[in-house]
């Protein structure tokens, strides 16, 4: 047994995605492709709002700040499960768990405020445009991002903290593709009770209240466009706001699909689908969605380009 744990398991085995060999090394291909996207996509973002002085602003400070959450959150889960689709045993100890849990809570929290403070962003430069640069001020960005990771940490260490109480004694197999809460509380020997109430609260709180934040910009955002006379001034507006539209709507859904329904009604099986939408697929689809959708990333591009084969 491990003295520094409070479990007598010492390690851990994942399922996985599937238990079929023949998909083992298409799935292998498949997420190591979407992996090296999401590694040179969120980079790229990163370097190319750092080196253009026409992005230093705050939708692009928040926005590389949202890019490096995508590339942790995404390195945290995705290069252990490519191991395990070429490992004929696909074991994890606890302690390695335990820190997998740690970091993917820090940066999946953090993503859902992220996702929050740029729709505020965008509420103040379509509805305040005039005090733009007062309200969202360089030290508010930073306040604002600062609190981000403060809630991704408290979050992760309160989850992670009732963790490391639960006992684990005989069943050491996660059904699951990483160390996530509810496959680790299933295995559990002892009372889980204070895990799921902090599952159910803080979960509710880091998503209902990004999403509320996230609606009540919205609906300001179109009341505000709706008196815009001219249609091309409201195509405009609505879409400095659809990239962002885009991400919220696949990632709050997924987080929402795994964590806010009763363990009664959920399936594992459709756990582990909609956990690759948020923790493999977001990460990668974020930059490709904003370069792909917006202007000034598509002009800062073509110059970085001309100055690097030119």
């Amino acid at each position: 047994m491990d003295k520094g744990n409070n479990s007598a398991v010492t390690k851990f085995i994942l399922e996985g995605l599937t238990h079929r060999p023949e998909l083992q090394i298409p799935l292998l291909l498949l997420f190591l492709g979407i992996y090296v996207v999401t590694i040179v996509g969120n980079l790229c973002m990163i370097t190319l709002i750092g080196i253009s002085s026409h992005l230093h602003t705050p939708m692009y400070y928040l926005l590389s700040s949202l890019s490096f959450i995508d590339l942790c959150h995404s390195t945290v889960i995705t290069p252990k499960m490519l191991v395990n689709f070429v490992s004929e045993r696909n074991t994890i100890s606890y302690n390695e768990c335990m820190t997998q849990l740690y970091f993917f809570l820090i940066f999946v929290i953090a993503e859902c405020h992220m996702l929050a403070a740029m729709a505020y962003d965008r509420y103040v430069a379509i509805c305040s445009p005039l005090l733009y640069n007062v309200i969202m001020s360089h030290h508010v960005c930073i306040w604002l991002v600062g609190g981000v990771y403060m809630m991704g940490l408290v979050g992760a260490t309160v989850h992670t903290g009732c963790m490391l109480r639960v006992f684990f004694c005989k069943d050491n197999v996660i059904n699951h593709y990483f160390c996530d809460l509810n496959p680790l509380l299933e295995l559990s020997c002892s009372s889980i009770y204070i895990n799921e109430v902090m599952v159910v609260c803080l979960s509710a709180f880091n998503i209902f209240l990004p999403t509320l934040t996230i609606l009540s910009s919205y609906i300001f955002i179109i009341a505000s466009i709706l008196r815009i006379r001219s249609t091309e001034g409201r195509f405009k507006a609505f879409s400095t706001c659809s990239s962002h539209t885009a991400a919220v709507c696949i990632f709050f859904g997924s987080a929402a699909f795994m964590y806010l329904q009763p363990s009664s009604v959920s399936s594992m099986e459709q756990g582990k689908v909609s956990s690759v939408f948020y923790t493999i697929l977001v990460p990668m689809l974020n930059p490709l969605i904003y370069s792909l959708r917006n202007k000034d990333v598509k002009v800062a591009m073509k110059k970085f380009m001309q100055r690097m084969f030119w």
